[in-house]
């Protein structure tokens, strides 16, 4: 992994870019498998998604659980690296939405690999810093949004990252992606002014 600030996973030395291209393909093939059939999901199957052969996903993730681990971190990254992302592309309404759906959808992947991550992720000061990285995220979201007077002063990231967690729970059980946008253009109607 590249890392993300605060990461307090071990660094590693650089790969080799044919490498570095091979792992973003397994890790792409991975989190599309998992999400997909749970955390079931077939290595052989993953590694030809990946144009690669099992040994190559062997020696980068020598554990189908330190590959749920590496999928679960670069996705957490994506997610933290596009607010910053989004706020310079978007108005800041709209960027605040774009990263909630994206959020949802995040979530939604991981519900796939629940059980497998329930294995991974027993460190309770990982989860914390995970929910830490993501407060960031939409406090960058929020600010912006505030900056722009779009967005109501004094709204906790914590806050809203408890609610987009309801959300998906909610969503999940009743299995329908629709409630997620219907339930986050509510939570939107609380913390945007205009």
């Amino acid at each position: 992994m590249t890392g993300y600030e605060g990461d307090t996973a071990r660094p590693r030395r650089p790969l080799r870019a044919d490498a570095q291209r091979n792992e973003d393909r397994l890790l792409e093939a991975a989190a599309d498998a998992f999400a997909r059939q749970g955390a079931g999901a077939s290595v052989k199957d993953i590694a030809r998604a990946a144009g690669v052969g099992v040994g190559t996903l062997y020696r980068r993730f020598p554990s189908k659980e330190l590959l749920i681990e590496a999928i679960y971190r670069q996705e957490v990254q994506h997610l933290c690296e596009a607010a910053p992302d989004l706020t310079a592309v978007q108005p800041p309404a709209e960027a605040l939405r774009t990263w909630m759906e994206r959020f949802i959808d995040f979530m939604a992947a991981k519900q796939g690999m629940a059980e497998a991550l329930a294995v991974v992720l027993t460190d309770d000061s990982e989860k914390l810093h995970t929910r830490t990285l993501l407060a960031d995220a939409i406090t960058h979201l929020l600010t912006a949004a505030e900056e722009q007077s779009v967005a109501r002063p004094g709204v906790a990231a914590q806050d809203v990252l408890m609610a987009l967690g309801g959300i998906s729970l909610i969503a999940a059980s009743e299995e329908q992606r629709a409630l997620a946008t219907r339930l986050i253009d509510l939570l939107l109607h609380g913390i945007v002014t205009s």
